[in-house]
């Protein structure tokens, strides 16, 4: 069950199944808003974020992947669990590319969908440690914001971005292996191919270099990643 008050958005085109899974969520105890339009999601869940937001990649008016990009512009760090008729390696790796954290394929079983939406939620949810310091120097995390800040610039990550950059500040030093990488940072039964996570982690390397952090992450090709 999500927490008290949990809110899910649902950005889908087809009626029918935008009602099923309206339904759906609401029963398990989400507040749900719902919008079969690319734009209108952009406009509602970039001023009003909901704490999961599942969202179809076949719009008429937008391609999901880029409505998710567009959110992760605005600052939106929320969850979101891509919707799609297409279940190819490509399909997949383009949605974590833009930002996705998870991706079902359609046909698909509503109690599927429901275990990965609560999986995501309790993932992203805040820490009630205050901020980390983490190697390099002066590199600090938030995970109350899902965000890292050096030298006082911050930069805002998704919530699987931060799961894996706090996973290799948490063992700084120690090269971490992909498995375990991927267990901390997906939920348990999530299909994530060794691309996927290499795609993720190029994404954390660019945005410590736009932060300034000099170079921190290294690849152990054949075993996995470490943030001195």
């Amino acid at each position: 069950m999500p927490p008290p008050t949990a809110t899910a958005g649902i950005c889908e085109d087809d009626d029918e199944l935008r009602g099923v899974l309206r339904d759906a969520l609401s029963r398990d105890g989400f507040a749900v808003r719902a919008t079969a339009s690319g734009a209108e999601a952009v406009r509602l869940f970039a001023e009003h974020p909901p704490d999961i937001l599942v969202l179809d990649v076949g719009l008429p008016d937008a391609d999901g992947r880029d409505v998710c990009q567009a959110l992760r512009a605005r600052g939106m760090t929320t969850p979101v669990l891509f919707l799609t008729a297409r279940g190819a390696l490509t399909d997949r790796l383009s949605g974590f590319h833009s930002g996705g954290d998870d991706y079902l394929t359609k046909p698909f079983a509503l109690a599927e969908l429901l275990v990965r939406v609560n999986a995501l939620i309790r993932r992203a949810a805040p820490a009630a440690s205050p901020p980390d310091v983490v190697a390099p120097a002066r590199l600090e995390l938030d995970p109350a914001r899902h965000a890292m800040t050096y030298d006082g610039r911050t930069v805002t990550l998704t919530p699987t971005e931060f799961r894996l950059l706090a996973t290799l500040a948490a063992r700084r030093g120690e090269v971490v292996r992909r498995a375990a990488l991927i267990a901390s940072a997906w939920p348990d039964g999530a299909i994530v191919h060794d691309n996927t996570l290499d795609a993720y982690l190029a994404r954390i390397r660019r945005k410590l270099r736009s932060a300034g952090v000099p170079e921190a992450l290294h690849t152990r090709r054949g075993v996995g990643y470490e943030l001195r």
